[in-house]
């Protein structure tokens, strides 16, 4: 018996729509992030006297790759431990430019609006990734570590705003730069993702515009 068009249609798409989570997500994984902090820690690039930034610190600033010095952006502030309270939806990063070798976000930039409109309409996650590139070295890494769709871990707190895709970070990278249309006027170079169970990690490097 031929079965209608419509039912033929919805038959045809349960395969799609049983594949698992995995299946949607094409960038290699990795379990233990030792080697890549390795890879590009303070000692293996020769850097001296070295600062990083860590955004959404919490109460002691992230330093993966060693820097000499580090900084930390937090609700809280405890200027002991070198952490600033800024709300970076509405603030820039309160230091000068080319202030860091490096720039992590562990869990933080999915807290980050991409539009508002109070009182106009604004682009915060844009203007974040400026602020970044502003911030950063010439030649500097931002590292980021952030749930990724189409995990439930990128939905499932009701904070998150921003969701992140695999190829979020090609709209800064420098040989395209899709997100000047919005207002970014930076580049970077996208030199490596992978991602966890249900993380998506990028590395970024600052590039001349």
């Amino acid at each position: 018996m031929l079965l209608p068009k419509k039912i033929r249609n919805i038959c045809a798409a349960i395969p799609l729509l049983s594949k698992s989570n995995q299946d949607f997500i094409r960038i290699k994984r990795i379990r233990h992030l030792d080697s890549l902090y390795e890879k590009y820690s303070a000692k293996t690039l020769g850097l001296e006297n070295s600062v990083t930034l860590d955004l959404g610190c919490g109460t002691i600033p992230r330093n993966p790759f060693q820097a000499n010095t580090q900084w930390g952006i937090d609700i809280r502030e405890d200027l002991d431990r070198k952490v600033k309270n800024v709300d970076l939806t509405i603030n820039p990063i309160p230091f000068e430019d080319r202030a860091f070798d490096y720039i992590t976000a562990f869990d933080f930039i999915e807290h980050v609006p991409r539009i508002i409109y109070a009182p106009n309409c604004r682009f915060p996650f844009i203007q974040l990734m400026n602020e970044i590139w502003r911030t950063l070295k010439e030649e500097g890494i931002f590292f980021s570590l952030t749930p990724v769709y189409p995990f439930k871990t990128a939905f499932s707190d009701p904070t998150h705003v921003n969701y992140i895709t695999e190829e979020t970070f090609q709209y800064f990278n420098d040989s395209s730069r899709l997100a000047t249309t919005y207002g970014f006027c930076g580049a970077f170079k996208v030199l490596e993702q992978y991602r966890t169970d249900t993380h998506l990690i990028s590395i970024l490097q600052k590039m001349k515009v």
